[in-house]
């Protein structure tokens, strides 16, 4: 697979580097990277494997997808003390991806997911019928997209988000995989047997106080992985914890990098 997409925001050293969570794009963390870029931060946002501009693959794993991003790091950002952050879908990746290579990281952040079964995934196979039910060869513009995606995701926000997926270059499409995002629902939601070796860098479990995802007997499982883990609970947020609350995530990150190696 070529290289990941990615996008840089701030100028001072690259200290964060930030994956996405379903559906999602490296973008969706600008807010945060800016608030870091004020601090004197530099970010890389990535868009991970069959989502926004980056390579569509074949085949789905959480350990492929961490060897996509170790490869790109390895390119183009190794030597920086990184401190990786990932959320739902990009936090199991970004978790393997240091388990894995803890050497390419000084910290990591973990939002609002957790190393097991995650049965809130099934919730997004709707959602992956509703967008895969779209004729995009008749397709009017968003607006009749939105209209056709209100029979089944009644929630506005939650379309607004699936549409920022689509794009009209010479016709109507969209960025993500979605045949293959479709079939790989049961690994999305699980969790991949890996050995225990520990990632013993500063870690911090950064949840939503109001997530389905957060369930507090979790930080047992994160303890096993990750020795050094601080949980942070996010004040009125759910699972888009980012975005409920950017800064107190902003806060909780930059603590982060302080207690990391620089």
């Amino acid at each position: 697979m070529s290289g990941l997409a990615t996008a840089s925001v701030g100028d001072g050293p690259v200290r964060f580097a930030f994956l996405h969570g379903l559906f999602g794009r490296g973008r969706n963390w600008t807010q945060i990277a800016q608030g870091l870029a004020a601090l004197g931060h530099g970010s890389v946002l990535f868009d991970l494997p069959n989502h926004g501009a980056s390579p569509w693959t074949t085949t789905f794993s959480y350990p492929e997808s961490a060897a996509a991003v170790c490869a790109e790091i390895d390119h183009r950002l190794a030597g920086k003390p990184l401190i990786l952050v990932g959320h739902s879908m990009g936090g199991k990746v970004a978790m393997i991806s240091a388990l894995r290579r803890p050497e390419l990281f000084a910290g990591l952040a973990v939002v609002d997911i957790s190393p097991t079964e995650s049965g809130q995934v099934s919730s997004f196979g709707p959602y992956l019928t509703a967008m895969r039910g779209i004729d995009l060869t008749t397709l009017t513009g968003k607006a009749d997209a939105d209209r056709q995606l209100s029979a089944t995701v009644a929630n506005p926000a939650v379309r607004q988000f699936l549409l920022t997926n689509l794009r009209d270059r010479g016709g109507w499409h969209w960025q993500p995989n979605l045949e293959l995002l479709a079939t790989s629902l049961p690994e999305l939601a699980g969790w991949p047997e890996i050995g225990p070796v520990p990632f013993e860098h500063p870690t911090s479990w950064v949840v939503g106080e109001r997530s389905p995802y957060y369930r507090a007997e979790d930080l047992t499982l994160m303890q096993r992985y990750f020795p050094s883990v601080h949980k942070v609970v996010i004040p009125d947020a759910g699972h888009w914890v980012h975005a409920d609350n950017p800064s107190a995530v902003i806060t909780a990150l930059a603590e982060l990098s302080a207690a990391s190696p620089s």
